[in-house]
């Protein structure tokens, strides 16, 4: 009888808001049930310190350079996400065999091979009593990968469990957009790339221009007017359109420098199409078109939410192109990402592979991630 495991996967992107928590029951291969799932907010502190920290780290040196910084920010989030499991597991009778936990990206940089999250698995462990998986980009990268994208094994099996029409793919908009393609069952059909920033430029200005976080829905960008000249020199600037090998980015591969000046609304308006735009050409270069077959796109991420970004790149797209929500599948799309880590901790834990040549440019299909028992 085949072992089914019980996983908590902990997803903190890029936007630095908080923790997704997902548990998922897998076999790790064929099969998984969603059992719970939750957002929760960190503090105040943790996110200004974040944002701050974020703001000062520009190269692997600064790594080095806030380095007491980090290890002191390591451990707050650490405490956080403990007391998230603590929470989950005092509230809800799951016997959790497994704790994927991913981490806050800090910094990440495919060309120098580097992927820093923060996050103390050893002390995640000794808190919890339980088996941790985390750093699941290392291995990835030591073997030529560039450590992102990871998600695309479980978007396969999201559409082969859901038996959702191929050709199909997810489209992901987080803090980085990444797209995976599904043309067959077979997990060594897949790919997947970065195509551009998602949410990351909006963020960052709203967050610089006002007291928000993030533009809600997309109404200020809505309200605004894109500067057209400054929309077509910002995207004719855009290199990594046109740089096909570039599999994985970080949100310091871009800037805001393009729309100074502009008011809030102007600026988001104008960042909201570029980056629609973006990922609109990012698609058509990475998808098999064929006029006669139509192709489903399913986005997930919170970038979904936003409805003028969603209806802008939408209305860019040639008719074969069915464009829709993973969540008209009964699908939540804001845990995709958490229960996808959930469910590589157990192929981790099971030396199962979880990246691929056309998913992250390894040089051939590996594991990754690594067990701690700390207790």
């Amino acid at each position: 009888m085949e072992k089914i495991y019980t996983s908590l996967g902990l997803m903190s992107g890029t936007s630095m808001d908080g923790v997704d928590a997902s548990i998922i029951k897998s076999n790790g291969e064929d099969k998984y049930e969603v059992v719970f799932e939750q957002y929760f907010n960190y503090d105040n502190e943790i996110y200004e310190k974040l944002v701050e920290i974020r703001n000062k780290i520009n190269t692997s040196k600064d790594l080095v350079t806030y380095s007491n910084i980090l290890k002191d920010l390591e451990k707050k989030i650490t405490l956080f996400h403990a007391s998230v499991c603590k929470k989950i597991i005092i509230e809800y009778p799951f016997d959790i065999d497994l704790i994927g936990f991913h981490g806050q990206t800090i910094f990440h940089n495919a060309k120098e091979k580097i992927s820093k999250q923060l996050g103390d698995a050893n002390l995640l462990s000794a808190l919890l009593k339980k088996k941790v998986i985390y750093n699941f980009r290392e291995n990835d990268i030591l073997n030529g990968g560039q450590g992102a994208p990871l998600a695309p094994i479980f978007h396969q099996l999201i559409i082969n469990q859901n038996q959702i029409k191929l050709p199909t793919c997810i489209l992901n908009i987080g803090g980085i957009a990444n797209i995976t393609m599904i043309y067959s069952k077979n997990f060594n059909d897949l790919k997947s790339r970065d195509i551009g920033p998602g949410n990351c430029l909006l963020d960052e200005w709203i967050r610089k221009n006002s007291k928000e976080k993030f533009d809600k829905n997309g109404e200020l960008a809505k309200a605004g007017t894109t500067d057209i000249i400054i929309l077509n020199q910002a995207i004719d600037n855009f290199d990594s359109i046109k740089n096909k090998n570039c599999l994985s980015f970080d949100i310091k591969d871009f800037d805001l420098n393009f729309v100074r000046g502009l008011s809030l609304e102007d600026g988001l308006s104008t960042l909201t199409d570029f980056t629609a735009n973006i990922i609109y050409q990012s698609i058509i270069d990475s998808i098999i078109l064929d006029k006669n077959i139509e192709l489903n796109i399913l986005i997930c991420g919170g970038g979904r939410k936003n409805l003028t970004l969603v209806n802008s790149i939408k209305s860019k797209l040639p008719s074969s192109i069915k464009f829709s929500l993973i969540d008209d599948y009964k699908i939540n799309g804001d845990f995709v990402e958490s229960q996808a880590f959930a469910y590589l901790a157990i192929r981790s834990y099971l030396k199962k592979i979880i990246s691929f040549p056309k998913t992250t440019n390894v040089k051939k299909s590996c594991s990754g991630g690594v067990l701690i028992q700390n207790y």
